[in-house]
């Protein structure tokens, strides 16, 4: 090993070869990533500044909507710039940062979907006390708890991934950086740290998955003894949106580190990778939209503002 040289420069995979297409698809990823930064900062901006909205349920939705912004930021760009460069090549800080990144906002966003879980559970399960158990400083505390509990998974990965020595190939099977595609250029005995790596991210995942979806275990039996059907209905129809959001973001981790990373499923791996990091983030904000008839009813009041006095609007 002592004779191996460490590179500085990893290669990606290129989305296509062909001019045409690289025209259209960077046109396509422009306007993904804008909608996705655009959704989500007005989501932002409508928890911030309208007071009705100013409740544990949209406050851990602005935390999402941030979340999705930044996990987007962290790809798109790099895409572009590729696409327009046909660069595709990176340093290996670079994609050692892009990997870092992308592990933090991923893990803070399960931890999130967590939270919204448990908010889920307590406003139908224990409605009586739901004031008392989210309160704003609890709720406070719980977003705080999702970022260091982020920021602490991140940290676990990047202090195992500098005992490695990175010494090729330089050739990564992906158009971004991720651990799994860096453990594929190393030359270091990563057994024991590769174990160790998936014992911490299975407990660690495993333990934001049961937080996600127990909850909606003891929803269902609640909700399933209601006898009125519009009480259900309207029981249901709260956590429809969150459950979506849900389902969208473990299938495709699912089938983003499940799914064998070989030459049979390497286009099948490269669209996952542009579903889980582009069009999820964006799928949150819409889903949300659609559904919730505060932040429909909070646009349309920013709007009607905007008309009636646009020059108040315009100094402001």
């Amino acid at each position: 090993m002592k004779n191996q040289t460490s590179i500085t420069t990893v290669l990606l995979m290129t989305l296509c070869d062909n001019q045409e297409t690289i025209h259209v698809l960077f046109i396509f990823f422009l306007l993904i990533y804008l909608m996705t930064v655009f959704s989500n900062f007005l989501i932002i901006l409508l928890v911030v500044t309208c007071a009705h909205l100013h409740t544990p349920m949209y406050l851990f939705l602005g935390n999402l909507a941030f979340l999705d912004m930044s996990y987007s930021s962290v790809t798109a760009p790099r895409i572009l710039f590729d696409l327009s460069t046909q660069h595709w090549s990176m340093s290996l800080s670079e994609c050692k940062a892009q990997m870092f990144f992308l592990t933090y906002f991923a893990s803070s966003e399960a931890y999130m979907l967590s939270s919204m879980s448990y908010d889920r559970f307590v406003a139908i399960c224990r409605p009586l006390h739901y004031s008392q158990l989210m309160s704003w400083s609890m709720c406070t505390q719980m977003v705080t708890l999702v970022w260091s509990f982020g920021l602490l998974t991140t940290t676990v990965y990047i202090l195992f991934l500098r005992r490695f020595t990175f010494c090729g190939p330089k050739f990564i099977q992906n158009f971004c950086c991720d651990m799994p595609h860096l453990l594929q250029i190393t030359c270091s005995d990563t057994s024991t740290n590769f174990h160790f790596l998936l014992t911490v991210g299975s407990v660690l995942g495993s333990a934001a998955f049961i937080g996600t979806f127990y909850p909606y275990v003891r929803i269902f039996r609640t909700v399933l003894r209601i006898r009125t059907s519009d009480v259900k209905s309207k029981a249901f129809s709260t956590c429809t949106s969150h459950l979506t959001v849900v389902l969208i973001f473990y299938a495709s981790v699912s089938f983003i580190y499940l799914v064998p990373d070989t030459s049979q499923f390497l286009s099948w791996n490269q669209m996952l990778t542009v579903i889980y990091t582009l069009i999820t983030p964006l799928l949150n904000p819409l889903i949300y939209g659609l559904r919730s008839k505060d932040l429909k009813a909070a646009l349309q009041r920013v709007l009607h503002i905007h008309r009636l006095h646009p020059d108040t609007a315009t100094r402001r």
